[in-house]
């Protein structure tokens, strides 16, 4: 029993085992932690002789964590965000204030959404009313000064100086593997509405190229969408997350989309102490662990 009270979780190795999962190995860890590849890789051994088990496999063509690694990993999420909580708590100045805050329906299922609960919590004094909008639709919100910040999809070439980035992604052309698309007909095409800038761009340079977009499904989100070209509909354009196994990308018959970037955009002249805050914890979290995650 000595020998088990005796052992200690290190926080920082901790995060460098949270790094390493979700960044895809050591390397890449290592390389938005700001440290050197043999300096995370003697953090997990010491985390191995500490518990007496492994935590990484190390076997080619394996599973990159053991099962006493995935049981850690699991801890580790939990311990690391009451520890960073605690931090803020206990270092925090009362704050309070109003922010008006706009997201897009992809950003409420990202690491974002924990944030925001954090900052709650942390701050009960400071009123969050978020709004859940199309980007375009965000954008001119905040141009109308009526958010005081946005969290927003954009083309990676629009990405402003004063935006904090949160994410990249690729977007892609996709259609089910079942649809044979015509030559010389026009191209069924599934879109969301008419506010969204994929769709704008797709019937813009679809003109360009004398590729002809026949828009016959409209829908607002991206099951509907997803639905659809399971289906055989049509041709959609798509943010990589959301491809399935069944969908087959068709870039070289189109023109290449540009890449996608989540940004925090705040408003011209804003200026809200409680906001500043918030972008400051989540551009900390940015730097602490890489890119914020999302989930489909």
């Amino acid at each position: 029993m000595a020998g088990v009270m005796n052992r200690r979780l290190d926080v920082d190795a901790l995060r460098a085992l949270v790094a390493i999962e979700k960044h895809g190995g050591v390397t890449r860890a290592a390389e938005i932690l700001g440290l050197s590849q043999s300096a995370v890789s003697h953090k997990i051994r010491r985390l191995e002789t500490s518990l007496d088990c492994e935590i990484l496999t190390r076997k080619a063509n394996a599973q990159m964590f053991t099962t006493a690694g995935q049981d850690l990993l699991g801890y580790a999420r939990r311990i690391l965000g009451i520890h960073d909580e605690a931090v803020l708590s206990l270092s925090k100045s009362t704050l309070q204030g109003k922010i008006a805050l706009g997201m897009t329906e992809d950003t409420t299922c990202t690491d974002l959404s924990r944030i925001l609960g954090r900052f709650r919590r942390l701050y009960p004094e400071v009123s969050v009313r978020t709004q859940v909008r199309m980007s375009l639709v965000l954008q001119e919100l905040l141009s109308q000064g009526a958010l005081d910040a946005a969290i927003i999809q954009v083309f990676q070439h629009e990405v402003r100086p004063a935006d904090l980035l949160l994410f990249r992604e690729t977007l892609h052309w996709v259609k089910s593997r079942d649809l044979v698309l015509s030559n010389g007909k026009p191209v069924p095409f599934l879109s969301f509405d008419e506010n969204c800038f994929y769709r704008r761009w797709g019937i813009d340079v679809g003109q360009d190229e004398d590729t002809v977009l026949e828009t016959v499904f409209e829908c607002s989100s991206a099951a509907g969408i997803i639905a659809g070209v399971t289906a055989g509909l049509g041709v959609a354009l798509l943010s990589h997350r959301y491809l399935l196994p069944d969908m087959e990308i068709v870039d070289n018959h189109f023109p290449k989309p540009p890449d996608l970037a989540y940004v925090v955009r705040r408003a011209r002249n804003s200026r809200n102490s409680a906001l500043e805050t918030l972008v400051r914890e989540i551009e900390a979290e940015v730097k602490r662990y890489g890119a914020l995650q999302i989930a489909v």
